[in-house]
């Protein structure tokens, strides 16, 4: 599906007709010297374009259609994938994929938020906005990793958790609740990966983890900008400036020194431009953190992860 932000027409358009001249080439009439002008063209205007983004702009891409999702990962990254289904107490929830897989030969558990990239998917996945049963299937799956050693990879990329009426009856607060508390707790090597939206208590159910990592134009804020500039402004389409105050970016975070460990770049046009060299990036990054610790015990894991946690928070007198 062609899909592409305001942005990006400039340098669309310069594809564009790089395409057609290659397309209209022949051996009478060769146009290879000026395709290999626009060519230079295009990837000097890329480099301006995507050097200069501004938060909003790295919003839009965080949210992307043609971004890879969790399932994109597990077919670049991952082999022998076995999706488990369901919480076991009231339905399957699609919006968050669960499974187990093998990363690099091993053994592992795999979670993460699954949004839709056409109108029936987009629905089926609930926007990746997750439900109660969702976030329980989850720590179903978190559970049984625990019990047979097996660290857990997850990838956060979701708006936030579902706020519907039957997602509160069902108790949503507390679901999110106790992924928090048990997470904190388990004893197996948690990787977790901001891979597009990180929004809000939606995100961090899925989050606590002994390494958070952002891929390069992914975003990770308590609020999603419309939302903070429907409270401060009244209005929701003041998104730009709400972005900016927000400081939600990779870079911004980073820079805090406590919230992620590692920004994973993504490939010259961002990850939607290149689904294959997107995933390589990840999976080096993956391995060199799960590499580091599994040098760790159980007890080390734990303690590091409450350690990270109690990192975040300072007293200010």
């Amino acid at each position: 599906m062609e899909f592409y932000l305001d942005f990006e027409k400039p340098l669309v358009e310069l594809e564009r007709k790089i395409c057609e001249l290659r397309e209209y080439s022949t051996d009478q009439v060769n146009f290879s010297n000026d395709i290999q002008k626009l060519e230079k063209k295009a990837e000097k205007l890329r480099k301006e374009i995507f050097s200069n983004l501004n938060r909003w702009q790295q919003t839009q891409l965080a949210r992307h259609v043609n971004r890879p999702f969790t399932l994109d990962f597990v077919e670049h990254v991952f082999t022998d994938w076995f999706e488990v289904h369901g919480d076991r107490l009231y339905r399957d929830d699609p919006a968050l994929v669960c499974g187990f897989a093998r990363f690099d030969g091993e053994p592992c558990a795999i979670i993460g938020h699954q949004k839709g990239r056409d109108t029936k998917e987009k629905v089926l996945r609930n926007f990746a906005m997750p439900n109660p049963e969702g976030y329980r299937k989850a720590l179903r799956v978190m559970n049984m990793a625990e019990q047979f050693g097996l660290p857990i990879f997850t990838f956060v990329d979701t708006p936030g958790a579902f706020p519907g009426i039957g997602a509160e009856e069902r108790g949503q607060a507390e679901a999110i609740a106790r992924n928090l508390r048990e997470m904190a707790a388990l004893s197996v090597p948690i990787i977790v990966t901001v891979t597009g939206e990180g929004g809000s208590g939606g995100a961090l159910a899925i989050a606590v983890g002994n390494r958070v990592l952002m891929m390069e134009y992914s975003v990770y804020s308590v609020i999603s900008p419309e939302g903070c500039a429907a409270i401060l402004w009244k209005d929701g389409t003041k998104g730009d400036l709400a972005a900016e105050a927000l400081k939600l970016t990779a870079r911004d975070i980073d820079k805090l020194g406590c919230i992620i460990d590692d920004v994973i770049p993504e490939p010259l046009g961002g990850a939607h431009s290149d689904h294959q060299a997107a995933a390589m990036q990840v999976k080096a990054y993956l391995k060199k953190h799960l590499d580091e610790l599994k040098q760790l015990s159980p007890e080390e894991l734990k303690e590091q992860r409450y350690e990270k946690l109690r990192a975040m928070s300072f007293i200010e007198e």
